[in-house]
């Protein structure tokens, strides 16, 4: 997985390529955290390609279990989202519900949006 730092902003964090897939199994985010820990970031930027279908797919529990092992570490996740670009579940956005008041996972429709979610706490 290759992914930028994008250091200009406070708290830096690090970006993936917008169209590349990174995340193809939960096995998948323990190199995200490596990454994480050699750039001593503490916040993500993945956008919709990056993630595989399963993940907006609550029933799949693909989701919830990532999420859960980023905040454990306590990394802070954004995904970049249109509406309509990918397929939701229709208990998708009771997740994200349940996960915003934590702070640690968001779902937004820009990268502005992401960036400035990722600074609003830290």
């Amino acid at each position: 997985m290759d992914f930028t730092l994008v250091a200009e902003h406070h708290p830096p964090f690090l970006e993936a390529q917008p169209d590349a897939p990174y995340i193809h199994e939960l096995s998948d985010v323990r190199e995200l955290l490596e990454a994480c820990f050699g750039y001593q970031a503490q916040n993500v930027l993945l956008y919709a390609p990056n993630l595989p279908p399963a993940f907006f797919d609550l029933s799949s529990r693909f989701a919830g279990e990532m999420v859960q092992h980023l905040q454990q570490y306590r990394v802070r996740l954004a995904v970049v989202c249109p509406a309509g670009s990918v397929p939701l579940s229709s208990r998708f956005n009771e997740f994200l519900a349940e996960t915003r008041p934590d702070g640690d996972f968001a779902v937004v429709m820009t990268r502005a949006e992401a960036v400035a979610w990722l600074a609003d706490k830290t």
